[in-house]
């Protein structure tokens, strides 16, 4: 088995991060696709085969931040990565980042199944209080995605990323352990 299956969903799984060749490929192709690096901050870098090896390597070897594999329940494939990270103890809080990096899998409810099953992971087995996001406002599909995960906008900075010629707004979101309802991981013991 190439994957593991640290949370189970209805559709898909998290796994930890892999470093199989396989893998780096298709990260590598992701992350030389305007269509996923333009909402993540990207677009502006070359990534090589060398270089995304040596960052999921960093990544699977991290042991301050949770970075998992989105992968299908039904054919084990690997279709996006989901992470908490900028973790806060004090302030019990992390920064959630999501992208689903194969075009056949968007807009069809694995990135907010993804979500959910994440913020679960955060406010009840992290317990975290509060998990934030930024998002670009041009990116309307992730903002909607957002708030039917049930975060909230909490502000805005104008004109903040520069991309294609043009400024864009960047949008900050958060959700606290409070307003986040559900019960989304299957392979839980205790209920």
């Amino acid at each position: 088995m190439k994957y593991f299956k640290k949370i189970i969903g209805d559709r898909i799984y998290l796994s930890p991060k892999s470093v199989f060749d396989d893998d780096i490929e298709r990260y590598t192709k992701w992350m030389n696709d305007f269509e996923v690096t333009d909402y993540i901050g990207g677009s502006s870098k070359v990534v090589t085969l060398t270089g995304e090896r040596t960052w999921l390597e960093d990544m699977a070897k991290n042991r301050k931040d949770i970075s998992l594999e989105i992968v299908t329940l039904d054919e084990d494939k690997l279709i996006g990565t989901i992470s908490l990270d900028g973790f806060n103890m004090i302030d019990r809080s992390a920064v959630l980042g999501i992208f689903i990096g194969d075009s056949d899998y968007r807009s069809h409810g694995y990135g907010t199944e993804a979500i959910k099953l994440m913020l679960e992971y955060g406010f009840k087995y992290l317990n975290l209080h509060s998990i934030r996001l930024d998002v670009l406002d041009v990116n309307e599909r992730a903002h909607k995605c957002y708030l039917k995960c049930g975060f909230k906008d909490t502000g805005r900075d104008r004109e903040r990323v520069f991309l294609n010629g043009k400024y864009y707004d960047m949008l900050h979101m958060d959700i606290l352990e409070n307003e986040f309802a559900g019960d989304y991981i299957r392979n839980k013991n205790v209920r």
